[in-house]
């Protein structure tokens, strides 16, 4: 197998190819001065050094058990050491992708950080070896599907047979690293938040509760004030058996909550339109205004009705209107009620003026500014400050508003790609460098409920943290961290610095990589949920030709810490005692190993 790409990605990818599936792999990178690596493991480490002095700083003043050394990075991937054959090229062309023996692969992952070039080389693999597995990473998911139509119907062609064993073999799967990563960084962020995995036909959703409620328990996580990483009770048990369940009574887990039909979607977020509503054409202190200026003219029209004997109501409004408009109608000779009357309207209607005018300039004002950046409203709270608009950032905003959770952005390049999401979305967008002082003031991080840090720069992330949590103590904090030494050691001391607030860190390519190597081994992986720093895969399987599975109860093919059978596809029902047949598709929730031994 071949995996080519510029950087963390293609390395953890590779080696969960080698350490988790045992493949042999060729990993095609640029030169060493050119690549890009990961943000902590290199660049950075003097610098994130630095920042985890501080922290290990302040755990020793809040409370014991503070202190930790930061692993040794591998710029491998979690297994360390040497995972694949490494072929160096500047750019990947015909002649380097020979060289790599695509000719004679069974599979090529393509997971460059640009979209033009993974389809400008899968399209060369295609002429290469027209029965390559291709897998693609690409951000737009619209043209992935156009591509991906596109390079099978090359390979049905090249084979001769659109609906041959080579056109089978010949697939071409498209996937995106941010979309498989945002639903678990969104959820996480979010108390309660469901994780959801949707296939063709079913909707699975997953929450943190207590271990054994729910319709099964698919992990129990590390128990309070562990220590993750020490293994044996300290770690998080993926897939438990019912005895290791009842074992872990008042331990959080995470379970099964429900398995529906996926019918209907998500309720979209509000604001989506391209014509603002009508409550966001003017601030809430005009609103005011112009409510207390229509209660004074009915408040006149109605004491001109009571003061005037015989006078219709209507006409009372009506005369009250000439006289705030300062329209010739003098009251005289009228009783002396009429006369006050007209001078209070003729004042009521100066003060009318300016709010008029104010409210056209608000209102043209809105529209003129509708596609410009909204700032953090007065008063806001109880919302998320999500920090960086790049790739995986535009794709968690997406997803928090979909939840309709309040956010407010922080993004330091101006012409960041999430831009236009968060103009669209009309989520305010704070502009500027985060480690600098009053930026996460302006984004009012003082009444925030959570704040999730997902920039490209591990050491940004984490000043980012380190800051807020001097601001707010008891403040919900998940950053993306690639290292998952530097994790470990990063998570066990802000757990011990602030032991009352959560803590959560999440790598991108942790947990994007088992769906790529599924999609190479031509399994079709459906989501991944994050437990701690773990990863739980769900996965569509033929029941056909899985000994395991074949033959057997839906209860007998569960294997503890390997795989569990959730759903029939198709199906919400599916009995514990179903048998499962040949031309079952099954949906499983399974580990890294365990779908890799699940064949």
């Amino acid at each position: 197998m071949v995996v080519a790409g510029d950087d963390g990605l293609a390395h953890r990818l590779a080696a969960e190819l080698r350490g988790v599936h045992g493949e042999q792999v060729t990993l095609v990178v640029p030169p060493n001065e050119r690549t890009a690596r990961p943000p902590v493991v290199g660049r950075a480490r003097s610098a994130s050094a630095a920042l985890f002095d501080r922290m290990v700083s302040a755990a020793v003043g809040r409370g014991p058990g503070g202190t930790g050394t930061a692993g040794t990075a591998t710029a491998t991937g979690p297994n360390g050491g040497d995972t694949a054959a490494v072929l160096t090229a500047a750019e990947i062309t015909e002649a380097v992708l020979a060289e790599a023996g695509v000719e004679r692969a069974a599979a090529l992952a393509l997971v460059y950080d640009d979209d033009e070039t993974n389809i400008r080389a899968a399209l060369t693999a295609r002429r290469l070896n027209p029965r390559l597995r291709l897998v693609l990473r690409l951000y737009n998911r619209r043209l992935g599907q156009h591509i991906e139509e596109l390079l099978d119907q090359a390979a049905a062609l090249a084979a001769g047979d659109g609906e041959g064993d080579a056109g089978a073999d010949a697939s071409t799967t498209v996937l995106s690293d941010a979309d498989t990563a945002a639903p678990a960084l969104a959820a996480t962020a979010v108390a309660g938040t469901s994780k959801v995995v949707q296939t063709e036909g079913l909707l699975l959703r997953a929450v943190e509760r207590q271990a054994g409620t729910g319709l099964c328990t698919l992990a129990l996580l590390s128990p309070a004030g562990a220590d993750p990483g020490h293994g044996g009770e300290q770690e998080p048990r993926l897939l438990p058996d019912d005895d290791e369940v009842r074992q872990a009574a008042g331990r959080t887990a995470v379970v099964l909550e429900q398995v529906s039909s996926a019918g209907g979607g998500e309720s979209a977020a509000p604001g989506r339109g391209g014509v603002p509503p009508l409550a966001s054409l003017f601030s809430r202190r005009l609103r005011w205004s112009l409510a207390g200026m229509v209660a004074c003219v009915m408040a006149l029209a109605v004491a001109l009705w009571v003061v005037t004997p015989g006078i219709h109501p209507l006409r009372a409004f009506y005369l009250t209107l000439l006289d705030l408009f300062a329209i010739d109608d003098p009251a005289l000779g009228a009783p002396l009620g009429r006369q006050i009357l007209q001078l209070l309207s003729g004042l009521v209607g100066l003060l009318l003026l300016p709010v008029l005018l104010a409210a056209v300039l608000e209102a043209l004002g809105t529209f003129r500014t509708a596609s410009a950046l909204r700032k953090p409203p007065r008063g806001l709270g109880g919302h998320v400050v999500l920090l960086g608009l790049g790739k995986i950032g535009t794709r968690v905003l997406t997803r928090l508003r979909e939840l309709n959770i309040p956010v407010v952005c922080v993004e330091s390049d101006p012409e960041a790609r999430g831009l236009a999401t968060a103009r669209r979305l009309r989520v305010p967008v704070v502009l500027g460098d985060v480690t600098q002082e009053g930026v996460l003031e302006s984004a009012k991080i003082h009444r925030a409920y959570a704040l999730l840090a997902v920039t490209s720069a591990d050491t940004t992330n984490l000043e980012a943290v380190l800051y807020a949590r001097n601001v707010r103590p008891d403040l919900r904090v998940v950053l993306r961290l690639y290292d998952d030494d530097f994790a470990t050691a990063v998570y066990r001391t802000l757990r011990a610095a602030y032991p009352h607030a959560l803590t959560r860190s999440r790598s991108v390519t942790h947990l994007a990589a088992p769906a790529f190597a599924g999609a190479m081994l031509g399994r079709q992986v459906l989501g991944a949920v994050a437990v701690e720093r773990r990863v739980l895969l769900f996965a569509a399987v033929d029941v056909a030709g899985h000994p395991q599975l074949e033959g057997r109860t839906v209860r007998q093919a569960f294997r503890a810490g390997s795989w569990r059978v959730l759903a029939l596809e198709g199906r919400t029902d599916t009995a514990p005692d179903h048998v499962l047949e040949k031309g079952d598709r099954v949906v499983v929730a399974a580990t890294r190993r365990g779908l890799a031994d699940l064949h």
